[in-house]
């Protein structure tokens, strides 16, 4: 768990420095920094799904994923409860910049395969590059978002550390297939948070996340046949 501490530290040193930053950035200057993240999720996004579908097995996967998972989510209504939990400790943005924090943090082939190079292979190679990239994001978000932004540490930590204990104990519990279709999903989320914060169209991305679950659970049946 090496790699995913100082992945964590580096988000929350990150969301320090952006936090006094924030304090001096007029309107303007967050507008455009705002506009900066969404046009770089959605690149981080496209690349994900471009690069990963031409190795998909299961092509109508994510769709299943995000028709199953957006009921799922919507039937809990994720989104509203998060904006409500939010909301009672700060004002403004903050939902949206959190949810767009925490995907971006999550959904990587860093973050993914970072945590099983090190329960595997006691490689930290992936985490510690994914640490330092996280930092610098950090430091933007928390410059626009405010110190909130450090919340979605914790989400990185269960999100690693699960995948960690799932790689360590089950060893061959997550393979190719799975990362890959996990990805994919993962991608069009993140596409759709910068649709979100250049003010394109406000999708209930919250209410999308259980998508990624279909995969995991998914795969693994389809590999038995």
């Amino acid at each position: 768990m090496i790699g995913t501490i100082f992945n964590v530290t580096m988000i929350l040193v990150g969301s320090v420095i952006g936090k006094f930053l924030h304090n001096g950035l007029k309107a303007e200057y967050q507008k455009i920094l705002t506009q900066a993240l969404g046009l770089a999720a959605m690149v981080i996004g496209v690349n994900a799904v471009v690069q990963n579908m031409l190795n998909s097995k299961y092509p109508v996967m994510f769709i299943v994923s995000l028709a199953v998972g957006g009921v799922l989510g919507q039937w809990i209504n994720i989104q509203s409860h998060f904006d409500h939990l939010v909301g009672r400790f700060s004002g403004g943005n903050l939902a949206e910049g959190l949810a767009t924090a925490i995907l971006l943090y999550c959904i990587g082939s860093l973050s993914i395969l970072g945590p099983i190079q090190a329960a595997l292979k006691q490689d930290y190679t992936f985490l510690f590059t994914n640490g330092m990239l996280d930092g610098i994001t950090s430091i933007v978000l928390a410059s626009t978002f405010g110190l909130g932004i450090a919340f979605a540490a914790g989400a990185v930590f269960i999100w690693q550390g699960s995948i960690y204990a799932i790689a360590y104990f089950l060893q061959g519990a997550i393979n190719n297939n799975m990362i890959t279709e996990l990805t994919i999903v993962g991608g069009i989320l993140i596409l759709a948070s910068g649709l979100g914060l250049l003010e394109i169209k406000k999708i209930s991305v919250l209410n999308l996340l259980p998508a990624l679950a279909i995969p995991i659970i998914i795969v693994p049946i389809l590999q038995l046949f």
